[in-house]
């Protein structure tokens, strides 16, 4: 095997690797880094979780083909962050008819760049379309993952950002109390978990779902995100 062989076999292995029991196949290699450090927060044996594989592939802003084990099937699904859609073979959305709280992804594998994308938005053959933002919000306050995603970890306050159109989220009850105080101050993880009808999982849930939605100013330098955490 000549260098540029082995050169082309390593880099084909690194982008065909695993995180947990999820198999991450022809990634690119930053897209590919962000999904394997979610491994560590998992046992063994368990795959990544749909709200983590969806985050990032907002942030990199790839189209991924994923294959999900649901309570009764293995479902695929084609997330495409550009036109804000997944598709998949449901006839009621995906947070209405899926177990979210169960749901694991088995594969993510890169959606091929030669206009397969634009083909796979307005193609039946992918499934019907549903709309990424309700699926990230649900997905945020009833799936597995109960911790901050990376992002918006550590030392930090919160609020709202100003004109954030939360429509496709329609938050109620203690969550639209909660939104309401957030978009008039800047509060850390420790308060909102304090606040009525919350606690530090909820108000975790909260923070990553408006996250999601491109709805929050995370501050590192304000005096009360030393008392945050």
């Amino acid at each position: 095997m000549g260098d540029l062989q082995r050169i082309a076999a390593r880099r084909s292995l690194r982008r065909n690797t695993d995180a947990g029991a999820t198999h991450l196949a022809s990634l690119n290699p930053s897209l590919l880094q962000d999904l394997q450090r979610f491994a560590a927060d998992h046992r063994p044996g368990d795959g990544l979780d749909l709200l983590e594989v969806l985050a990032a592939s907002l942030r990199h802003n790839s189209s991924l083909l994923l294959h999900l084990q649901t309570e009764t099937e293995v479902l695929q699904m084609t997330v495409l962050p550009a036109h804000r859609l997944v598709r998949c073979a449901l006839d009621a959305p995906p947070w209405q008819s899926l177990g979210l709280l169960t749901l694991r992804v088995l594969r993510v594998a890169s959606l091929a760049s030669d206009g397969s994308e634009g083909a796979a938005a307005n193609s039946d053959a992918a499934g019907r379309p549903y709309d990424l933002g309700p699926l990230l919000w649900h997905l945020a306050l009833h799936g597995a993952r109960g911790e901050l995603l990376p992002e918006i970890g550590g030392v930090a306050t919160y609020r709202v950002t100003p004109g954030a159109s939360l429509d496709v989220a329609e938050p109620v009850g203690a969550l639209a109390v909660a939104v309401q105080r957030l978009q008039g101050q800047t509060t850390p993880l420790r308060e909102i978990a304090s606040w009525p009808g919350f606690d530090r999982d909820r108000a975790t849930r909260l923070l990553n779902a408006l996250y999601l939605q491109s709805a929050l100013i995370v501050t590192r330098s304000h005096p009360g995100a030393l008392s945050g955490l």
